[in-house]
């Protein structure tokens, strides 16, 4: 006789809000990432360039 049984049960709109909620958070901290890398990527291309807030005079 084979008898089974499903112990996984359903997520839970609470659960599905949670998982929503902390998808949110990690989506706004990978932006964060992402601008402050461009940003820095401009700033050393800046002074490559000389034309950053360092000027590159001797060269």
């Amino acid at each position: 006789m084979n008898v089974s049984s499903s112990t996984a049960a359903a997520p839970s709109s609470t659960h599905i809000e949670v998982m929503k909620k902390a998808m949110e958070t990690q989506e706004q901290q990978v932006l964060k990432i992402l601008e402050g890398s461009a940003e820095q990527s401009q700033k050393v291309a800046a002074q490559k360039t000389g034309i950053g807030n360092n000027l590159n005079i001797a060269g």
